[in-house]
């Protein structure tokens, strides 16, 4: 969804006079959330609460939920399955998940899911270097226990070569101690962030400003 543009001023002949350069804030991440002219539809009261919620409780919409504000069956299907793999009880941390989020956007290059996921490893972990560590090379953090070791190895063998996925791999997390229920919650997780990469890179969808700055 393209969200009303509003002009940003004609600064660039008064910078280049007092000799400063030109914004670099270039993205308009906030402005132009996808690259698709979607206009959005009007939310029932069950969605409309859910905005509601996001705002008093994070200070803003994800940028991702506006993309999908344009049908809101879509929308509330979106949300229904982002809720139950991310939120909801588990044998995997909230933070083990954001994680796995992580690395599987890492390998995707996926701008969206790595500012926003990222900003969430950061803020659950209070570990910037962490945060850093799952967007840029996860094998590179030395501190990772065996368990999320064989965790983050699995998801990135399933995002990266999922034809190559065998029993062998599944045996390693449960030797890990992750049960097959486990299994399961880590093999959706990592489905859906892949599913929400590819999505947000056909679209060119746009993350909120608000989560550069999270967990720093």
């Amino acid at each position: 969804m393209k969200a009303e543009k509003t002009e940003a001023p004609l600064r660039r002949s008064n910078d280049r006079a007092h000799g400063t350069a030109p914004s670099r804030h270039g993205a308009r991440d906030d402005v132009d959330v996808t690259a698709l002219d979607l206009p959005a539809a009007v939310l029932g009261a069950e969605m409309a609460a859910y905005f509601r919620k996001c705002e008093d409780k994070i200070g803003f919409v994800p940028n991702v939920l506006k993309a999908y504000a344009f049908d809101e069956a879509k929308l509330s299907a979106f949300a229904a399955m982002y809720n139950d793999l991310m939120l909801a009880p588990s044998g995997l941390t909230k933070l083990e998940r954001e994680m796995i989020a992580v690395v599987v956007s890492s390998y995707n290059r996926c701008y969206y899911c790595l500012v926003a996921h990222g900003a969430a490893v950061r803020t659950l972990s209070r570990d910037p270097v962490l945060g850093e560590l799952m967007a840029m090379n996860w094998r590179a953090a030395t501190e990772l226990s065996p368990r999320e070791t064989a965790m983050l190895a699995f998801a990135h063998r399933l995002t990266a070569e999922p034809w190559s996925v065998v029993e062998t791999d599944r045996a390693a997390l449960r030797g890990a101690g992750f049960s097959d229920r486990d299994i399961w919650d880590i093999t959706a997780v990592t489905g859906f962030f892949n599913m929400s990469n590819r999505v947000a890179a056909a679209t060119d969808m746009r993350p909120n400003t608000a989560y550069h700055a999270q967990g720093r």
